[in-house]
């Protein structure tokens, strides 16, 4: 697959330079500091925070800090969303301070809660106030600025090209498009093609996101955007190496090879993610990510046995519940069964 040895090739964005053109998306309660570290350490090229709402971070809002803070990887990118050019322009002071490398704008998430508040993707109804935004990001902060977006709203307002071709005028350095409408949620397929006439409409690097989860899909998405990288988001559910097994054509890093090394993958990850958040919110933050890693590797784990591992508030039962589930799971970890 050709396509597949452009992404290999770094990318400048606004003078930082990205290792290679497959990232990991920004998700609201996943991509938080330890999956981010996973993801960067297999070879994605990029890692992005949760959504950070730049109106509770400005106002110093508790766990806001976590969201923002330096993980020690090469390139620290910061999303923020928000309804208020007040509030963006300072929540982007606040990353940057914190050693953000880039400020990224949330103009595409779905969610209900926010498009409520007309913040994400409500913002591609009125390219205006969307550009107050801009602007006030881009003047508050010395770091590049980037956006992520959706097609448009709904099918009679596919306005993306619009918004990319206004934000590269404003000072952005990159857009990332989400190949489907406001109001597709994450239904259907995306419309990659679609992608291409955001391209088409900047001369700044595009981005091309939604339903990438393998080498070819990569390349598909490639071929039909044109774009110049790829996003890989809800692919990476148990499976954190999914960004860097595209980007190394399937010989990402440090994969668990066999369940016993599956097993002790998932146990640092809860660990990790219960020193983060103190051990009782993070034993509720981490069950989803158990929930995946069993659907996905240990499938026939018991029901007896999945309720505990998901229910547990003893940190010791559920690690050694783990290990019994991974004890038994049927063969080692795939890059075709976690693609």
């Amino acid at each position: 697959m050709p396509e597949l040895t452009k992404l290999t090739v770094p990318l400048d964005v606004g003078g930082v330079t990205i290792r290679n053109r497959v990232f990991l998306a920004p998700m609201s309660g996943i991509t938080d500091e330890p999956f981010r570290q996973r993801a960067h350490a297999h070879g994605a090229g990029l890692v992005v925070s949760e959504m950070v709402a730049s109106g509770e971070l400005a106002k110093g809002r508790a766990g806001c800090d976590l969201r923002i803070r330096h993980s020690g990887l090469p390139v620290h990118m910061v999303q923020l969303a928000g309804r208020e050019a007040v509030h963006m322009a300072e929540g982007a002071r606040i990353a940057e301070g914190e050693g953000a490398d880039i400020i990224d704008i949330n103009m595409g998430c779905p969610a209900k809660k926010v498009t409520g508040g007309y913040a994400g993707s409500a913002l591609m109804r009125d390219l205006d106030h969307a550009l107050t935004l801009i602007e006030a990001v881009v003047g508050a902060v010395e770091v590049p600025v980037t956006v992520k977006m959706r097609l448009g709203w709904d099918e009679g307002a596919l306005n993306a090209p619009m918004l990319a071709r206004r934000a590269e005028q404003a000072g952005v350095r990159m857009v990332t498009v989400h190949g489907r409408t406001r109001c597709q949620f994450y239904q259907g397929k995306a419309d990659w093609r679609a992608i291409a006439r955001v391209k088409e409409a900047v001369s700044i690097p595009v981005v091309a996101n939604g339903d990438v989860g393998s080498a070819a899909e990569a390349a598909d998405i490639l071929e039909q955007s044109g774009a110049d990288a790829v996003m890989v988001g809800r692919a990476h559910y148990g499976a954190p190496w999914i960004a860097g097994s595209i980007a190394a054509a399937g010989g990402a890093a440090g994969i668990p090879q066999s369940p016993r090394a599956l097993a002790d993958y998932i146990i640092a990850h809860y660990e990790d993610m219960l020193t983060l958040y103190g051990s009782e919110s993070g034993l509720r933050q981490a069950r989803k990510h158990l929930g995946w890693y069993l659907d996905r590797h240990a499938a026939g784990a018991g029901l007896d046995q999945r309720k505990a591992i998901l229910t547990s508030f003893e940190p010791a039962r559920v690690i050694a519940e783990l290990r019994d589930a991974f004890s038994t799971a049927a063969a080692p970890v795939t890059l075709r069964s976690a693609a």
